[in-house]
């Protein structure tokens, strides 16, 4: 492609045009990877697929085709009652069980839907394979509602001569739509916040740091060590787990006087006014910015972060975007809190201090329910239900905790089963409370309650002994 085809494209569709020349993609032929089977086990496929046959069936007359991918651009399913455009559609591979990732197709809607993580509309000739320029893609990506993780991507596809005006709203909709299924599906619990983009100094806390388990200082003295030297520093890990932190604290160790900048991404869409609002601070002299959850930056916006790569340390869930990846010379873990059990109880008095501005106890029966459980979103969590308990109290006790940390689940709980066990375990933690009383007041029997108990995993030696 020569400089004046690339000009005359958007900026998103000539960075995907150079990752598609980059990944060696031939431009007159579509040659995705095969796999033999699909999984359509998942939530995103079950809501995603119920939600594009109610659409299906209202668009039975149009050469649209419907199709859902996972996160990897793998083609799980397609709907489409055209002849014309299936047929057309299998000459080129684009069905069920072919991945259309940028990595394999090129350019075409669905990939740059889930490199850049926002909607995206690919229209004849901004497809970089000459097998694609014969259709319009409209494609959405699928975020799931309580991890922010990327579930997959809703793909609209029609011929390049079709008016396409509508195509990406319906997309979108069909995406929002799917969302808000699993979410409803995931026993209504409140969808992950969008992000903001927020950019903040990070201040040093008022209060003494705990001492920690080897796990952490063993990963915070390997972060030090690549700091003194001015590598760049990526720390992965759970969400939750401290990745900033780990990174906030082993810079000032380095370097106790630099200020530190906290950048976390946007939505796709805000990217570019993100971007520019700190690369300036860049300039500064003892300036070092900690970019957090880089894997949720879109593809195009990563590439603009490769060449400002000083001073700099990131955090990620995993995988690193392929475009800093190779410039990241120490990846560091943090270890899920589940992994360090000996560090739970000095960070629940740190958080309570730290909230509270004084010293707060706890019980022996809520320190045993603090240690018993597995904390699913590590430290943040922990925090969350310290926070909440040390408003309530200086000496923290069973009943101050939240129903959650008594129970394990494998299942997901509707809205009314999750109600149903907090009032359980509210009965059950009360100061002096018994089976009967519990009984009682439920207006249930104690076999009753016997067997809720085991229904929804709730731990009767972390109570009050039962």
């Amino acid at each position: 492609m020569d400089d004046r085809q690339l000009a005359a494209i958007p900026q998103r569709l000539r960075a995907s045009w150079l990752r598609s020349e980059r990944y060696g993609v031939p431009e007159n032929e579509v040659m995705p990877v095969f796999t033999g089977t699909v999984d359509t086990t998942s939530l995103f496929y079950e809501c995603g697929h119920e939600v594009l046959r109610g659409l299906h069936a209202t668009l039975s007359n149009e050469p649209i085709s419907l199709m859902i991918t996972d996160h990897e651009g793998l083609v799980l399913t397609r709907l489409c009652t055209d002849t014309a455009i299936t047929r057309s559609l299998d000459r080129v591979h684009l069905a069920p069980g072919f991945y259309f990732a940028e990595n394999n197709a090129g350019t075409n809607g669905l990939g740059l839907a889930l490199a850049d993580r926002t909607a995206s509309l690919v229209r004849a000739d901004e497809h970089y394979c000459t097998g694609l320029r014969g259709y319009t893609c409209a494609a959405v990506p699928v975020l799931d509602p309580v991890s922010g993780a990327l579930a997959g991507s809703v793909n609209l596809t029609t011929w390049s001569d079709q008016s396409s005006d509508l195509l990406l709203a319906l997309a979108q909709a069909t995406a929002g739509n799917t969302a808000a299924l699993m979410l409803a599906r995931k026993s209504g619990r409140r969808a992950r916040p969008t992000p903001r983009g927020e950019v903040f100094r990070v201040y040093a806390d008022r209060a003494e740091p705990p001492r920690l388990s080897t796990a952490w200082t063993t990963s915070v003295a390997t972060a030090v060590e690549a700091m003194r030297q001015d590598r760049v520093v990526a720390v992965v890990g759970e969400p939750g787990s401290g990745r900033t932190a780990l990174a906030t604290l082993a810079r000032r160790t380095v370097r106790p006087r630099e200020r530190l900048l906290n950048a976390r991404p946007p939505a796709p869409d805000d990217v570019d006014m993100w971007l520019r609002l700190w690369t300036p601070e860049l300039g500064k002299d003892d300036t070092c910015v900690i970019v957090s959850d880089v894997d949720a930056l879109p593809a195009w916006a990563a590439s603009a972060l490769a060449p400002l790569l000083t001073g700099f340390a990131l955090t990620a869930t995993d995988d690193l975007p392929e475009a800093l990846a190779p410039l990241v010379d120490v990846v560091v873990e943090a270890p899920a809190l589940r992994f360090r059990p000996d560090d739970v109880l000095p960070l629940a008095h740190y958080f309570a201090h730290r909230d509270r501005g004084r010293e707060v106890t706890f019980t022996s029966a809520a320190t045993r329910a603090l240690l018993s459980y597995e904390w699913p979103e590590n430290t943040r969590q922990l925090r969350q239900v310290v926070r909440a308990a040390a408003a309530r109290s200086d000496v923290i006790d069973v009943h101050h905790l939240p129903a959650e940390v008594f129970t394990s689940v494998g299942h997901r709980l509707s809205r009314l089963q999750a109600l149903e066990r907090d009032e359980i375990v509210r009965c059950l933690t009360a100061p002096g409370a018994t089976i009967a009383q519990a009984s009682a007041e439920l207006g249930i029997g104690r076999a009753t309650i016997y067997r809720k108990m085991a229904q929804y995993g709730i731990k009767a030696d972390q109570l009050r002994g039962w």
